[in-house]
C-alpha cells in the first residue's frame, strides 16, 4: 500500500524535532477504524483493515514515503514554564493531502519512547484511546474545530500505571498540525530567531496563507492565531465543554482542539466546574477558559515578539495591538452561540443569557438537557418538563416569562435546533465504555462512537444514552492517562 504522503515538517531543520520508528508490539489488533476519514484521507481502507493495515497503525510496519518524528515543543503547564517537552509517546508518520486539499498529519499516539519521554514509557493505556476517539469525534459531529481519531487498536502487551498493568493500545491521530503555541516557546527559550522565522513561515503558508500579504506577515500572524482561539473557546463554552489542560503546549494555533485528556462535558452546570484530576486549583474550569485563551495567546505573542519589529518597543505595540481584539472577538462569539441555543434575536438584552445561567447553576440544571427542551419548547411543546428541572418554580417563571417575550422561534428554531445537541459524550457513559473495554468488551464503545455520530438527531434506540448520571453512576474527576 502507498500512502500518498507529502511531508513538509520533515523538511524543516532537525533541530525542529527527533527522527524515531515507532516501537514494535506484539499483538496488535484492530477496535475501530474510521472509515468515513479513511476515505476523506484517500486511504485505501481493506488495506487499513488488513494485516499489513493493522500493523501500521501499530506502529510495527512503516508505510513507504513516512517520515516519523517527534516533535520539539515546549510549554506553561499550569501557569509554569517547561523549556523542553516534545512528542514524549507520540510520533508524526507523515503528511497527506485529503480530498478537499486540506493537509492533514497523521500521529501515532502511544508508539513507545522518544527522546522527549521524560523517563515515561511512551505508551498508551487502552482507556485515555478509548476517551480521545469517543470525544474527538464527538466534537467533529458537533462542528467543533478539532483533531480527528483515524484509528483505535490494542497491542496484546501491559502498561504500568499507578492503578497496575493496564492494556495498551495506540491512538491513530489526525490533525490539520500538530503545532502549538510550545512549538514557538521552544525556540524563543532557546534564542534562536532563525528557527521561529522558519516555523512562523511554515505555519503561515500551512494555515493563514492570506498572512503572507500582510503589511507585517507575523502580526497578521498573530491576529489569526488569536481570532481562532477566541472563536474555539466560545464554541467549547456553548456546549459545556472542559478542555482540563489548557496548556499552551496544548494550544494548537491551527484552532483545532487539541490532546482529550482530563476532558469532559459538565451535567449540571456550574460556571465553576472543574473535572481534571490534576487542576487542584481550578485554573481551568469552565468559566476560565476565556482568560485562559487570552493568557495562552499572549504567550504566543511573546514568543512572535523579535519577528514583529526591530525594535522591541514597537514590537510589543504591534503585539498588544493584535491581543487586544481577544475580548471583543470571543464576547462577541460567545453571546452568538448563546443567542442561537435561546432563540433570542440580535436585539434582545443579553442578561437573559446570564440570568438562565445563574439560575441553571443554583438549581443544577443539567445544561445539555435544559437547552434541549427549551428547544422542544420553542417548537410547540409544552414547558412543564422544563420547569420540572428547577427545585423551584418561582425563580424559573419570572425568567421564563422574559424569555417568552423576548425568544423569537418562529425565525431562528432552526439556528436553536442546531445549537442545542441532545447527545454529548458524558462521562459517565465515556467511562462506562472504557471500563468494559478493559474487560474486553468494546459494544459500548462503538454503541457510544456510532450514536455521537449525529448529536442533534432525536432517536429513540439512544434514548438511554441522554440521560444525566444516577448519583452512584457521577465521574466527579476525569484523568489524563500518562
Amino acid at each position: 500500500m502507498n500512502i500518498l504522503f507529502d511531508n513538509t515538517y520533515a523538511q524543516l531543520p532537525e533541530r525542529f524535532f527527533a527522527k524515531q520508528v515507532p516501537a514494535r508490539v506484539p499483538e496488535p489488533k484492530l477496535i475501530r477504524l474510521n472509515v468515513g476519514l479513511a476515505a476523506k484521507l484517500s486511504i485505501d481502507i481493506d488495506w487499513l483493515k488488513s494485516d499489513d493495515g493493522v500493523a501500521m497503525l501499530a506502529g510495527n510496519a512503516i508505510p513507504e514515503g513516512a517520515e516519523p518524528i517527534a516533535q520539539a515543543y515546549a510549554g506553561h503547564q499550569f501557569g509554569g514554564f517547561s523549556p523542553q517537552l516534545g512528542d514524549g509517546r507520540a510520533l508524526l508518520l507523515g503528511e497527506v493531502i485529503d480530498t478537499d486539499g486540506a493537509r492533514r498529519d497523521l500521529q501515532l499516539k502511544g508508539s513507545g519512547r522518544t527522546p522527549f519521554s521524560r523517563g515515561g514509557d511512551g505508551k498508551s493505556a487502552l482507556g485515555p484511546v478509548i476517551r480521545e476517539y469517543i470525544v474527538s469525534e464527538a466534537m467533529a459531529a458537533l462542528g467543533v474545530p478539532t483533531t480527528r481519531a483515524l484509528a483505535a487498536v490494542t497491542t496484546g502487551e501491559k502498561v504500568m500505571r499507578q492503578e497496575g498493568p493496564l492494556p495498551g493500545a495506540v491512538f491513530t491521530r489526525v490533525a490539520a498540525s500538530h503545532i502549538r503555541v510550545g512549538t514557538f516557546e521552544y525556540f524563543l527559550a532557546r534564542n534562536d530567531i532563525d528557527a521561529l522565522r522558519l516555523l512562523a513561515d511554515h505555519a503561515i503558508a500551512r494555515h493563514y496563507s492570506d498572512a503572507a500579504e500582510a503589511p507585517n506577515p507575523y502580526a497578521a500572524l498573530l491576529e489569526s492565531v488569536t481570532t481562532a482561539q477566541a472563536d474555539l473557546i466560545a464554541h467549547w463554552m456553548s456546549l459545556g465543554f472542559i478542555h482540563g489542560v489548557m496548556n499552551t503546549d496544548n494550544t494548537a494555533i491551527s484552532g483545532e482542539t487539541i490532546d482529550y485528556g482530563p476532558c469532559a462535558f459538565m451535567d449540571a452546570f456550574h460556571s465553576q466546574c472543574v473535572f481534571s484530576s490534576i487542576d487542584s486549583r481550578g485554573r481551568y474550569a469552565w468559566g476560565n477558559q476565556p482568560d485562559i485563551g487570552f493568557w495562552n495567546v499572549t504567550r504566543f505573542a511573546e514568543a512572535l515578539l523579535p519577528l514583529l519589529s526591530d525594535t522591541p518597543s514597537e514590537a510589543t505595540k504591534i503585539a498588544e495591538a493584535a491581543l487586544s481584539k481577544y475580548p471583543e472577538r470571543f464576547g462577541s462569539q460567545y453571546i452568538a452561540r448563546f443567542r442561537a441555543k435561546f432563540s433570542l434575536p440580535p436585539e434582545a438584552p443579553v442578561a437573559i443569557i446570564a440570568e438562565c445561567l445563574d439560575l441553571l447553576g443554583a438549581h443544577e440544571v443539567d445544561f445539555t438537557l435544559f437547552f434541549r427542551q427549551l428547544t422542544r419548547v420553542a417548537g410547540g411543546e409544552d414547558s412543564k418538563t422544563l420547569a420540572a428541572m428547577f427545585s423551584s418554580s418561582e425563580p424559573f417563571g419570572k425568567w421564563f416569562a422574559k424569555w417568552h417575550i423576548e425568544a423569537n422561534p418562529t425565525k431562528h428554531l432552526a439556528d436553536m435546533r442546531a445549537a442545542n445537541p441532545i447527545l454529548i459524550p458524558r462521562n459517565h457513559r465515556v467511562e462506562q465504555a472504557i471500563q468494559s473495554a478493559y474487560a474486553g468488551d468494546f459494544a459500548p464503545f462503538h454503541r457510544l462512537v456510532d450514536a455521537l455520530a449525529a448529536p442533534y438527531a432525536d432517536r429513540v434506540e439512544y434514548a438511554d444514552l441522554e440521560t444525566p448520571p444516577r448519583p452512584e453512576e457521577i465521574v466527579r474527576k476525569t484523568f489524563c492517562g500518562t
